[in-house]
């Protein structure tokens, strides 16, 4: 069994190229697994599934095509796409999963997070996290007109590029106790997330045990993934490609 990982695409009609790599990349590497999840960030921002996307349109189209094949498509929601709704998600014939959610493979439990919700140094961002995952919010946001939420998108955009070049590097990544609890909360020795753009394998221990937390690389460039895969060397699952 082959499972395929990846995050923070951030696609955008601006960036076709890298739409054209994922395109290529669901009917190669992901057409021969037996399943992928996208750990959020799929689209560089997503203001409501009532508006008007072409590169949205082409991603549907070959998630679609990609579960033609028998290939199930799994995903969490990111900072920039969390108002991805139900609708989208028929239209890609993808599978929605809460954040954090923890999935067996192979008989190994798995963490799986976007990542954002780890990074609680980031005080300002948790703060409108908060505010805009309340049903009141995006009730109130999806009733504006697209050109109004299109607006608030590009200025949220800009405000998040200048605040990011602004902080300290440590604030915008994961605290360690956060982590700490979502593996004691979970209870497993595996974690893998994105968000942070980050990627790296880390050694840590959970519960007195070793314990392994992933972090998956953006796309910005070129493609990155993680592959998860039974190997007999170590006998059971093991993370045995992380490529960014």
């Amino acid at each position: 069994m082959t499972t395929l990982f990846i995050s923070d695409l951030h696609l955008d009609a601006s960036r076709p190229h890298i739409t054209q790599l994922f395109v290529a990349f669901l009917r190669n590497e992901a057409a021969r697994a037996d399943a992928l999840y996208i750990l959020g960030d799929l689209f560089e921002a997503w203001i409501g599934d009532d508006a008007p996307d072409p590169t949205g349109d082409i991603v549907a189209a070959a998630l679609a095509e990609l579960h033609g094949h028998g290939v199930p498509c799994f995903y969490i929601h990111g900072n920039r796409d969390f108002l991805l709704g139900d609708a989208y998600a028929r239209r890609a014939r993808m599978t929605l999963l809460p954040d954090p959610s923890v999935v067996e493979i192979e008989g190994e439990r798995v963490l799986l997070m976007h990542g954002d919700t780890l990074c609680t140094d980031d005080a300002p961002y948790q703060t409108f996290r908060a505010k805009s995952h309340t049903a009141a919010w995006q009730r109130a946001f999806l009733a504006r007109p697209v050109t109004e939420r299109q607006a608030f998108a590009a200025q949220a955009r800009a405000e998040s590029q200048r605040y990011t070049q602004s902080v300290e590097l440590a604030i915008t990544d994961v605290n360690a106790d956060a982590v700490a609890s979502a593996f004691a909360l979970a209870s497993v020795r595996k974690l893998v997330h994105g968000h942070t753009h980050r990627p790296a394998r880390h050694a840590l221990e959970a519960a007195g045990k070793p314990a392994e937390r992933i972090v998956l690389g953006d796309w910005y460039d070129h493609e990155s993934m993680l592959e998860l895969r039974r190997s007999e060397a170590e006998s059971g699952v093991g993370f045995i490609a992380l490529s960014h």
